[in-house]
């Protein structure tokens, strides 16, 4: 993948996480469903994933379909300040395994269902406790701040995980822009609503029960860190919609549905906002959702995970999860003093 620098040619320090580009090796070889099922069977698949969890777990394999969405190259500066050396998770994976469900529950429906998705013209408004809100434009997702590649490592409340290559640029640079008041303590952020674009918008039992639009938020604080990242492309070009086109948040240390998708309006505020997942079922979904492997969700534990792309996603083999998913050195200083089984 060719990468183009709109910065000043340098020597970059390897950081201690840097990935060797010889570890980047897609998986090519997918399993049909029906190999899988004759040599695990489906007795062994249902004993060793949670119900909950099953449902569209074999929409990893089998016939891999071609997408017409077009996505075009960014130009951005690789950040090897918060990498490992994870290998990442391949390209066909990260955009056929979604949890999008404006689009559909299952996990190829995004795929599926997003191609037409149209992200030009589209409009992010960025108001509140601000000095000087804003709206920014298509183009302005991509030109108005430089743009980073990071490697982040995605774990689902649903115990599994990926590594990505996120393009993109800190949420606190967006917030310094605009200012942030002296009453902002938190950052309310909202999914475009569009019913005849995204069908699981239609009606509640074909969004898998979400009230839409997508709402999440984050403290100001949260927001501020320079993990935080607004996310305009992955593996050096524009998001998929189905990844959340054509711009979304990303946490790296919260469970994945705190990263919103396809935002159309942030809004700081002076008091916590409501967050979907929270709304829906507030005994499984907290607020914070930062990755926690002392605390399991009510239905499955989340003490390990299944990466994604690395040996097969029925191996018996999985990884052990890490407080705030590794990036504890980052943030955990965020939550001193705080009860991280009360605040989950």
């Amino acid at each position: 993948m060719a990468k183009h620098s709109r910065f000043t040619p340098g020597i970059l320090k390897k950081a201690q996480w840097h990935m060797q580009d010889n570890q980047v090796t897609p998986e090519a070889v997918f399993r049909s469903r029906r190999q899988i099922v004759k040599a695990m069977g489906l007795g062994a698949i249902g004993a060793s994933v949670p119900g909950y969890v099953q449902a569209g777990l074999f929409d990893l394999f089998g016939d891999q379909p071609k997408s017409s969405f077009i996505t075009t190259p960014l130009t951005f500066q690789t950040n090897k300040q918060y990498g490992d050396a994870d290998v990442l998770t391949p390209l066909d994976k990260v955009t056929q395994h979604n949890n999008f469900y404006e689009f559909g529950t299952d996990k190829q429906d995004p795929f599926n269902n997003a191609q037409g998705f149209k992200v030009d013209p589209w409009q992010l408004r960025i108001e509140g406790e601000v000095e000087r809100p804003m709206t920014l434009d298509f183009n302005d997702l991509t030109k108005m701040f430089p743009l980073e590649e990071r490697n982040y490592r995605l774990r689902c409340v649903e115990a599994w995980s990926m590594v990505i290559p996120w393009v993109g640029f800190p949420l606190a640079a967006l917030l310094k822009k605009v200012g942030v008041t002296s009453k902002g303590k938190y950052v309310a952020f909202e999914t475009a609503f569009d019913p005849e674009q995204m069908p699981g918008q239609k009606s509640r039992l074909m969004g898998g029960g979400i009230h839409y639009p997508y709402v999440e938020g984050l403290t100001i604080a949260e927001a501020m860190n320079d993990l935080t990242l607004m996310s305009v492309g992955l593996y050096g070009k524009t998001l998929p919609p189905q990844n959340g086109a054509p711009i979304r948040l990303v946490v790296p240390w919260k469970y994945g549905f705190k990263s919103i998708k396809s935002i159309v309006r942030i809004r700081v505020m002076d008091k916590q906002p409501p967050t979907s997942w929270n709304q829906l079922a507030s005994h499984e979904y907290g607020f914070y959702a930062n990755v926690n492997p002392a605390v399991d969700h009510p239905r499955w534990s989340q003490a390990s995970e299944r990466r994604i792309g690395e040996g097969g996603l029925f191996s018996a083999t999985r990884i052990d999860t890490q407080p705030f998913n590794g990036y504890g050195e980052f943030v955990a200083s965020l939550y001193d003093g705080m009860d991280l089984r009360k605040n989950y």
